[in-house]
């Protein structure tokens, strides 16, 4: 980079934010919060000290890693899941125009109703089935109004070896079960916090060593490891890759019966295909993105 960016990063303690703090550090001077943060303020409830923060800090890069993740229990929570995933990136992009600054922010498969098997492109129409997808689809909307100057990440089935995941509870289950029922019509492909915390710290090193092409390359894009899979499919692959680890388990592989969604019903309804076309993403910034199986492995490998 051809000087040294300060970098303000929220939600520094989730999955993502975790692994935005490592490949963040080398790109310039980062300061990273999350909701519990004393000093600075991290609330994305607080929309008058989240603009404060920024209007005191100045940064040149505002990262927001900050969620309403409770698919479910937004439905319950709309006006909560609006503000923090809505009202709150709509004033990080007012405050980040201001400052001409760079805002990158996640988004979600759930913008898209999941119809078809065709892997959505960042062209294709939205339809959110659930309050989590329209309160992320909104906070695009607001950031595409207010900052011109931004990179939309939107991604899916994400995960990390910190923290709680699908794969962690599937090993759990087969500990302690013969047979495990899981989801295959759902197909989407599992991608990784580190993954995605080193694209974003590439395409932000591309937009600030190139500034002519910045706002060729500002805008919104798809993040996911390469291939696809259901979340049957995902199961099989832990277990089997457990199971040549060594790892002592109760459910085979042949006792991972495919089930349909209707079969555990929830409070929000999922998204059948969330499959995303990176074309987009790949020919932009120069990238070549992993199968899903290489970091579900590694992730693995770390946690058993």
């Amino acid at each position: 980079m051809s000087s040294t960016p300060k970098i303000l990063l929220f939600g520094k303690n989730g999955q993502v934010g975790w692994e935005l703090q490592r490949s963040l550090s080398p790109l310039g001077e980062l300061v990273a919060v999350d909701y519990d943060s004393t000093d600075l303020c991290g609330d994305f409830t607080n929309l008058q000290g989240l603009a404060k923060n920024i209007q005191t800090l100045q940064p040149n890069i505002i990262v927001n890693a900050a969620a309403y993740t409770a698919v479910d229990k937004a439905e319950s929570e709309p006006e909560l899941a609006r503000n923090i995933n809505a009202l709150a990136p709509g004033v990080l992009a007012h405050e980040a125009k201001k400052l001409g600054a760079l805002l990158v922010h996640y988004s979600t498969d759930y913008v898209f109703d999941g119809s078809g098997s065709k892997p959505w492109k960042e062209t294709d129409a939205t339809g959110p089935l659930s309050v989590y997808g329209k309160t992320k689809l909104e906070g695009e909307q607001l950031i595409v109004e207010n900052c011109p100057n931004h990179l939309i990440f939107r991604t899916s089935w994400v995960y990390a070896a910190r923290g709680n995941n699908f794969a962690k509870t599937i090993l759990r289950l087969a500990e302690e079960r013969e047979r495990l029922t899981v989801i295959d019509d759902q197909t989407g492909a599992p991608t990784g916090a580190d993954l995605l915390a080193d694209v974003t710290a590439h395409a932000i090193r591309s937009v600030f060593t190139n500034p002519q092409t910045n706002p060729k390359l500002a805008g919104l894009y798809h993040v996911v490891a390469n291939g696809q899979t259901s979340w049957h499919g995902y199961a099989k692959f832990v277990i089997e890759h457990a199971l040549r680890a060594g790892v002592p388990l109760i459910t085979t592989l042949d006792a991972i019966v495919p089930v349909l969604t209707s079969a555990f019903p929830t409070a929000a309804k999922r998204p059948h295909n969330s499959c995303l076309n990176t074309n987009k993403l790949q020919s932009a910034f120069g990238l070549s993105l992993p199968h899903w199986q290489q970091g579900v492995a590694r992730m693995l490998n770390e946690i058993i």
